[in-house]
């Protein structure tokens, strides 16, 4: 297996600063204690207001220089969920449950008519998490975009393209329940969740989605904005939480290093954005939200968004409520509101 032989050798300390990890309760500095301009941290919080964000939590050397909004509020996390079960299947390759070769026909995966061809079920787990994996079968949870931008089946031999499928994604719940004889939700809580702190992550307030299109549920979730943070500054932390190793370091860095080139100058890992492109790794900048090099970010529809900037010792979660009719901000207004608070931190663009 790729990276099998690496993880009980991966445990190399992180830096100092990356090893900090909050307790039940996030310590609160004062911007004037952390270094952090009150007056553009109030400037990125008008803007913030002014495009409809509910939830914005800033956390820098592990612990919160900024938050605002309802914080508490479990909300639905819309594509974020791909990034929770990315950390899981991590385990699962660990414990080898999963192997990232096994191909869709190995592991016995179809779908409703018209289903699978004997060529897309060459597809393998690794691919699906590249989003490459060639199936362009119906899906469920999709956005009217994502179907429309949907190429034709058959278009694409598995491997040889990418395309942001939410087929990939939800086949790949399916794999991880087969796999592990475990409940994703219940994984999540007894994997991660409990281990890092979580405050507000119920297991039994998830729900599948489910729908005519495909045998494949979506598995949605919902989680609150500081519990999110949580989630990103473990990632931050090479998957490390107070010295234990919650998921193997190799496997972040294989999943937040871009594998292909995506829309907006942004590339994309395992079921992660990143900010360098595939094409221009380790350049950044040239992306959307002017990220730094070595930045990478979950992303979910309806504005839902946590990034994890490595080059600050940075995390940022933003949440638009979809619960309420709020509108998305939109890609450049995201970017404006990670500039401002960047700016507050006196990090250079």
């Amino acid at each position: 297996m790729r990276f099998i032989s690496l993880l009980f050798v991966a445990m190399l300390s992180a830096p100092a600063m990356a090893q900090t990890a909050p307790s039940a309760e996030w310590a609160h500095p004062s911007p004037d204690t952390s270094g952090w301009s009150a007056v553009k941290l109030a400037e990125a919080k008008a803007f913030a207001d002014e495009h409809s964000v509910s939830a914005v939590v800033v956390v820098q050397q592990g612990a919160v220089v900024a938050e605002w909004g309802n914080t508490h509020k479990p909300m639905e996390l819309a594509s974020i969920r791909k990034g929770l079960l990315d950390a899981l299947i991590g385990i699962a390759v660990a414990r080898r449950k999963i192997d990232l070769d096994t191909t869709l026909q190995q592991a016995g995966i179809d779908d409703k008519p018209p289903s699978l061809s004997s060529q897309e079920k060459q597809a393998t787990i690794q691919m699906l998490l590249e989003a490459r994996s060639g199936v362009y079968h119906s899906a469920l949870y999709e956005t009217k975009a994502m179907a429309a931008a949907r190429p034709q089946r058959f278009s694409h031999a598995p491997g040889t393209f990418w395309y942001y499928n939410n087929w990939d994604f939800n086949a790949l719940g399916t794999i991880y329940e087969k796999a592990t004889g475990a409940s994703i939700y219940d994984a999540f809580e007894n994997e991660i969740a409990r281990k890092i702190g979580m405050q507000d992550y119920d297991p039994h307030a998830q729900r599948k989605f489910f729908g005519a299109a495909s045998i494949h549920p979506a598995y949605t979730f919902r989680m609150s904005a500081r519990d999110l943070v949580r989630f990103a500054l473990l990632f931050l932390n090479d998957e490390r939480w107070n010295g234990q190793q919650i998921v193997p370091q190799q496997w972040v860095s294989e999943s937040t290093t871009p594998h292909s080139d995506a829309d907006h100058g942004l590339g994309y890992g395992y079921l992660w954005w990143t900010g360098d492109a595939a094409a221009s790794a380790g350049n950044g900048n040239g992306n959307v939200f002017h990220l730094p090099a070595g930045s990478y970010f979950a992303w979910g529809a309806g504005g839902q968004y946590a990034f994890v900037i490595p080059h600050d010792d940075l995390v940022i979660v933003e949440r638009t409520d979809r619960d309420l009719p709020l509108p998305s901000p939109r890609l450049p207004e995201v970017a404006g509101l990670i500039d401002l608070i960047r700016q507050a931190g006196h990090f250079q663009r």
